[in-house]
């Protein structure tokens, strides 16, 4: 059996599978799964900075954010952080498509979601940017 075939004399494409041999294929990151992936590494860098920065703080992930018909401003925002009620503990909702938008290239999304989770831990907890993201916070 020949390991590759020409379909409609286009030249040959590829290997061909053996009958009993399973293909695996290769899956690529999906957007979504990515963009989870900076936002797990960016934690992660934050917590090895300052272990205690995200006590009482919930992060979570909106693909959009919902705006008020009213909305004046020019950009959409790329983040909210919520101060902690009575019934809720403080939040920060970081908003995928937002962000992607504005992120060039993958290691662009990487930047741009470690630095405003750094920017939003820092307005909810009050220290500074440089304690919760390091020196070149902003450059990483």
């Amino acid at each position: 059996m020949p390991r590759r075939r020409d379909r409609h004399d286009r030249g040959f494409r590829g290997p061909i599978a053996a009958p009993d041999s399973p293909v695996k294929l290769r899956r690529r990151t999906s957007r979504t799964d990515f963009f989870n992936q900076c936002l797990g590494d960016a934690i992660r860098d934050v917590l090895e900075r300052e272990p205690d920065a995200l006590d009482g703080i919930v992060v979570g992930v909106e693909e959009v954010p919902h705006l008020a018909e009213r909305w004046s401003g020019d950009r959409v925002p790329l983040s909210a952080a919520l101060e902690a009620s009575k019934s809720q503990q403080a939040r920060i909702v970081l908003y995928e498509r937002p962000i992607e938008h504005r992120a060039q290239t993958p290691s662009d999304l990487q930047r741009l979601v470690h630095r405003t989770l750094v920017e939003q831990l820092s307005t909810l907890t009050g220290r500074s940017v440089d304690s919760l993201g390091g020196e070149d916070w902003d450059e990483l």
